[in-house]
């Protein structure tokens, strides 16, 4: 019993540096999956980008209150994929590239 339990306590220490990337997020990060045919379980090959050339027409999204809701609308919708939880790092990060978006110059 101690020798499994050690076991698993080494797994998950070994493991654990892996899983903290995996929460990194980033404004590149959410422009690799705003044009990602396979975000939210996509089952078609849209993107955000075939509707948003670029991210043209959300420069002023980024303040919406309801952007998660927005994004998710387009994925369940459009991409005909299923929601992204708002607390994870691929949504942060999709949040984070429709942001700067209002920060390009004109």
């Amino acid at each position: 019993m101690k020798k499994r339990i050690l076991l698993v306590a080494a797994a998950l220490i070994i493991l654990s540096p892996g899983l903290s990337l995996a929460e990194t997020s980033s404004i590149e990060l959410g422009k690799q999956l705003f044009n990602d045919p396979t975000l939210g379980g996509s089952t078609n090959s849209k993107t955000c980008n075939s509707c948003h050339d670029n991210g043209s027409g959300l420069e002023k999204s980024g303040d919406n209150q309801n952007l998660v809701k927005m994004i998710n609308k387009c994925i369940e919708g459009p991409l005909a994929g299923k929601a992204i939880d708002g607390r994870t790092a691929p949504m942060r990060s999709l949040k984070m590239y429709i942001q700067s978006l209002g920060n390009q110059p004109n």
